[in-house]
């Protein structure tokens, strides 16, 4: 998952095979004041005017704030690939924002995540409505009918905010439908589509480097040795017994081999990527640092650094309360070929991974002997993944098809576009695709040294990074200024 959810939204399960880290994680509230959920008449197909088929998608209002002043802007939190919660519309940084500025409050759920199904079932056939460009024209025609049912006016002018892919829709929403969007803040989206990303792994490096040169050095060496292991039977035997696997490993499986590989990979990289976020959370998951991980790769008490490696999955299987780890190909594909609706809102791994493979690619691979995660999960083992959950069609063609059209569309890093503010953070490694500096004064970035993904739109706290309150200092600052700008 982008690992996700997107802005507001919450985290996205991909199975145990496809992690795509990217989303939002969803803060702790605690009050049941919470407003109500209600519902959109939206059209299933923007790009047909003969399709007059609609579906109802969810979305959130707070008016706390708003004085009905014809002057008072209106805030529109974007949904992403997860549930959209109620708990986004009292809490986070752009609520502070709103109660300083007297916005009126939207949130509005993205189509086929949540609550928000479009159509009865998420076959391939109906998966085609699923893509970025429906879900931006869902945004203006959601725009459009609120302005009637508020009656708002010109002076009311709207604001996008979105955080991981959602950063990335705010800034396209704005590009795309300036008349309707007067600005936005992006915070930790991706705007360049890319099927190799490696350099996230690159980022996760450096990250855990911030803590511990030694740490870096010890997780490679785990990898080697982790590689060397994988060449034969009584190697996966040992590997079965000692990261507590839930069925034995067979060695000769590659896809079962790449996806054992990635899923402890991945271990490291969601640490990484939230660490210290900010989040008010219940999760205990959450609380595991950079420096957690590293202090247990670095202790040579604990054995070589294959097993330290193993003790890092072992505390993520404890605090989780999992038992073992599931890492078979097989199941993961099984479960995400499923196309029928879940009784739980909050699954989306089949979703996401199909935007992946038609618009994105956004795959974390590891190819080479001198990658920090070794060779074992290169690009084919991701669209073999496609090809087997969507069907042959969906392979390396499609998915560059839909890449160069991603990229073209919206136009990658070199994005034209006015009154937006790019905010990245340091140790997220997503910023690797985001647009980290700026030299256009009417598009400015922000990049939050020693900060994680999205960190800059949890609730403020007393003792937040120096950094981080200055970059909402620069958000205010910069929504001051553009609320102000009429043209």
């Amino acid at each position: 998952m982008l690992r996700a959810v997107g802005i507001l939204l919450i985290i996205v399960a991909a199975g145990d095979c496809l992690k795509r880290r990217l989303g939002l994680r969803e803060p702790l509230v605690e009050t049941l004041n919470l407003p109500k959920e209600q519902w959109f008449n939206q059209k299933l197909d923007h790009y047909k005017p003969t399709d007059l088929r609609t579906w109802q998608q969810r979305y959130y209002v707070n008016d706390t704030f708003f004085n009905g002043s014809p002057n008072s802007p209106v805030f529109l939190m974007i949904g992403g690939e997860g549930e959209a919660s109620a708990k986004w519309m009292v809490a986070g940084a752009w609520i502070e924002y709103a109660q300083t500025f007297g916005a009126l409050c939207f949130q509005l759920e993205h189509r086929f995540y949540g609550k928000s199904r479009p159509t009865e079932d998420m076959s391939v056939e109906n998966l085609q409505f699923l893509n970025s460009e429906q879900a931006l024209a869902d945004l203006a025609n959601f725009i459009v009918s609120m302005n009637a049912a508020y009656n708002l006016q010109n002076g009311n002018k709207w604001i996008a905010f979105g955080g991981s892919y959602p950063g990335s829709l705010a800034a396209w929403l704005r590009y795309k439908y300036p008349h309707l969007v007067h600005a936005s803040i992006s915070s930790s989206g991706p705007l360049l589509a890319l099927a190799d990303f490696r350099d996230y792994f690159e980022v996760v490096k450096a990250s855990l480097g911030t803590s511990s040169i030694d740490c870096v050095s010890s997780v490679k060496m785990a990898n080697k040795h982790l590689t060397k292991l994988l060449t034969d039977q009584s190697g996966g035997e040992l590997l079965t017994k000692k990261f507590r696997l839930c069925s034995p490993l067979d060695v000769s499986n590659d896809n079962d081999v790449s996806n054992l590989a990635e899923s402890l990979a991945d271990n490291f990289a969601g640490i990484v990527q939230y660490n210290k976020d900010n989040r008010i959370t219940s999760d205990p998951a959450s609380k595991i640092t950079i420096d957690d991980v590293c202090n247990i790769m670095t202790n040579t008490k604990l054995g070589d650094p294959i097993d330290r490696y193993a003790e890092v999955n072992n505390l993520l299987l404890r605090v989780t309360n999992q038992t073992c780890l599931n890492y078979t190909y097989e199941e993961s594909i099984k479960d995400l070929s499923n196309t029928v609706w879940s009784n739980s809102s909050t699954e989306a791994g089949r979703q996401w991974t199909y935007q992946t493979c038609v618009e994105f690619g956004f795959y974390q691979t590891s190819t080479e002997e001198s990658d920090l995660f070794g060779p074992n999960f290169p690009l084919k083992f991701f669209i073999q993944q496609c090809r087997d959950i969507f069907g042959e069609g969906f392979g390396k063609e499609l998915l560059e098809e839909g890449i160069n059209r991603t990229n073209t569309i919206y136009g990658d890093l070199h994005l034209k576009v006015k009154r937006v503010l790019f905010v990245h953070g340091s140790i997220d490694p997503w910023h690797a695709l985001g647009i980290i500096s700026s030299q256009n004064p009417d598009a400015p970035a922000v990049f939050i040294k020693g900060t994680a993904h999205c960190a800059n739109m949890y609730p403020s706290k007393n003792d937040d990074l120096p950094q981080l309150k200055e970059a909402r200092k620069t958000e205010i600052h910069y929504l001051k200024l553009w609320l102000n700008q009429d043209d």
